[in-house]
Formats: C-alpha cells, structure tokens, sequence
C-alpha cells in the first residue's frame, strides 16, 4: 500500500466491519481497499499479506488462493455497493417504485462526486479477467443480480415487460459509470432524463 493510499479514506464502510477484528475480516478489508481501488492484477498476494498484518500461513488456511479471496471480495462488494448503497439508499429516497428506480441515479450522482469514485468493480473486473475466467463469470453473475433488484422495482411499479425494462435501465446505469470515469460530472442526470423516457415505454408497451 502506497503513502497515498494509507492516507486517503477507506471505500469499505465502518459498519461493514463493525465489532469484528479477525484474521479473515483483516484480509478481506484489505482486499476491498486494494483490489476496488487498483483491479485484480496488479494486487500480489505478498502486499495483501503485508497490508492486512497476518502471516503467510494464516493467508493461506482462510484463502488457499488469490482466486478464492476475490470472490470472497465479490461477495462482500455486492453487499456494501449493490445493496446497502444502491438498493437501499434509492428505496429510502423515493416513496413509489417509480420514484426509487429514479432514485438509483441520485444515488449515482452523489458517488460519482466522490474523490474515492472507484466505478463499478463487476465491471472492472469482468474486463480485466475475461468473461471466460471464473472471475469474470462471477463478475456476470453479480451484475445479474443488480438487474434483479431492478426487475423487482419495476414490477412494483407496474411495468410491463419487466426483465425487458431492468436489462434496458441497466444499461443506463453501466453507461453513466463509464461516462462518470471519463470525467461526465453530469452523467447521473443524463442517465436519469433517459430512465424517464424508458418507464414511460414501458409503460405504455
């Protein structure tokens, strides 16, 4: 871990790892840092070692490999990113589903003003790996998932076709990431006058 990096805020909440101090929640908070920051390649096991504060041995009895412990960084992203950030921070902003699946990029326009903006690490991941790599297809699997909660609000709101819709406002959602890491500052809001176009085909489908 660089200087800069020690002194710059964590990406994993608190709350994530709140009362809990073992060897494996040490690697793990590590790993997040790391790898959401830097992708998967350019982070060695012996840094993650060094950085987290444990042996060797300790390593490798929690994770037999560097595989095994990005996905057990997947795992913990799609809870701290996909649902206590995304789903549940756009469920509480809005009070129909309507208004939560727009609040989506809301949400999205408060983190892409963040100095710590790290883009979406299922993507970053599925294109640093390959779709064919079990990273990848994990990758694809989560992001699957971020489509689900989609699909789920738009069914409480009513729309027709709804597996259509979430594929659709995902790509909305991928797309203003992209923008988002080129510099767009306004991408979120692009995005969102586009997501009001797609409900309302949706629902008049």
């Amino acid at each position: 871990m660089t200087a800069n990096e020690a002194a710059s805020p964590t990406l994993l909440p608190a709350a994530a790892m709140a009362g809990r101090d073992d060897p494996v929640d040490r690697i793990l908070s590590t790993a997040y840092e790391l790898f959401s920051r830097r992708g998967i390649r350019d982070v060695g096991v012996n840094e993650l070692i060094d950085s987290s504060g444990v042996s060797k041995a300790t390593f490798y009895r929690h994770f037999p490999s560097k595989d095994a412990l990005v996905l057990a960084f997947l795992e913990l992203r799609d809870q701290v990113w996909t649902v206590d950030l995304i789903v549940a921070e756009a469920r509480r902003r809005g009070n129909t589903a309507e208004e939560r699946l727009l609040a989506v990029f809301d949400v999205f326009g408060d983190w892409f003003k963040r100095e710590d903006f790290e883009a979406c690490t299922f993507i970053n991941v599925l294109l640093e790996m390959g779709p064919g790599h079990p990273l990848g297809m994990a990758s694809i699997g989560y992001l699957s998932r971020i489509r689900d909660h989609i699909q789920a609000l738009a069914e409480e709101a009513g729309l027709n076709r709804p597996e259509e819709f979430a594929r659709s406002w995902h790509i909305l959602m991928k797309g203003s990431i992209i923008s988002a890491t080129e510099g767009d500052i306004l991408a979120s809001k692009r995005a969102q006058q586009m997501a009001r176009w797609l409900i309302e085909h949706h629902r008049s489908l």
